[in-house]
């Protein structure tokens, strides 16, 4: 059996849905108040529980073969980002999981300190590898899903938001490509033990983006290009006011001032690791906001 934390985000989701498919058992741990009924209705083992509390991460535990973590940080970082996935790994050792998969970001190696999630990854990979337990971290670049509400905007209007320099460049993997990988990694000798950069098979820069969204939606792109220091004085007010608000918003600022992307060599690997090929954003974005 499979636990899936973070089952009802946008990769938790697709994990427990193409497990069932598979006809995999799974235990999805949600808590109350999410929206877990299409897991349940998929024949999902749902298991209601806050990683904020270790007896929940422990009973959620109890007769799993393999962990993956796909959760956030749910607005917490050091609780839910970094405890929760130590004693996640506390458990998968005690209990003797066969492989923990955890999703970590491209760039937690990078030394970001403006970050606390960034921050909490990489302690938590290093935690990991540590463990003994067998594991694959992978350090996934953008997720497209995240760009299905920006995609639904300029099918309406034809608006592009975004922040910061136009030309920063990413590599956006499938959020479908993701979840395939991660339950693949569980079993794939080549994914045994390795941290594992995964980004789509396309280099974009942020402009290119608005280009794709053109194609597809067939509108002439309005870009709406604010400075970045624009955000740098929201977070010095705020600091003023919330300062836990002003240092989350470090995260989001680290994401919109650097590069994110996986060189095609890369790309290559986790293509041959993996054995199949991954999905461009347009054809992603086809699939969930249609021209028509």
């Amino acid at each position: 059996m499979f636990l899936v934390t973070g089952a009802t985000g946008s990769l938790g989701r697709r994990i427990v849905k193409q497990l069932r498919a598979e006809n995999q058992p799974v235990r999805a741990m949600v808590r109350l108040s999410s929206q877990y009924q299409e897991l349940e209705t998929l024949g999902a083992e749902i298991c209601l529980g806050n990683l904020k509390e270790n007896r929940d991460i422990v009973r959620a535990c109890q007769g799993v073969e393999y962990i993956i973590s796909a959760h956030g940080s749910g607005g917490d970082t050091e609780a839910i980002e970094y405890r929760a996935n130590i004693e996640l790994i506390d458990q998968a050792k005690e209990k003797g999981i066969k492989h923990f998969v955890y999703t970590s970001v491209i760039g937690a190696d990078r030394g970001y300190q403006d970050s606390p999630v960034f921050k909490a990854k990489r302690e938590v990979e290093k935690y990991l590898v540590s463990s003994g337990v067998r594991y694959t971290i992978l350090r996934p670049s953008g997720f497209a899903s995240s760009l299905i509400p920006l995609a639904q905007r300029f099918k309406e209007t034809g608006i592009y938001l975004v922040i910061g320099d136009t030309q920063n460049r990413s590599s956006i993997i499938s959020t479908d490509d993701l979840a395939k990988i991660a339950i693949a990694s569980v079993t794939k000798e080549g994914a045994f033990n390795q941290i594992i950069p995964v980004g789509g098979p396309e280099i974009l820069k942020r402009e290119d983006i608005a280009q794709i969204f053109a194609k597809l939606y067939k509108k002439d792109p309005i870009i709406l290009n604010p400075p970045l220091f624009l955000l740098d004085g929201a977070r010095n007010f705020l600091g003023l006011v919330n300062p836990d608000l002003a240092r989350g918003l470090g995260t989001l600022r680290t994401l919109l001032a650097n590069e994110f992307f996986c060189p095609p060599e890369e790309v290559a690997r986790v293509e041959q690791i993996y054995d199949f090929k991954l999905e461009t954003l347009e054809n992603f974005l086809k699939r969930y906001v249609p021209a028509v």
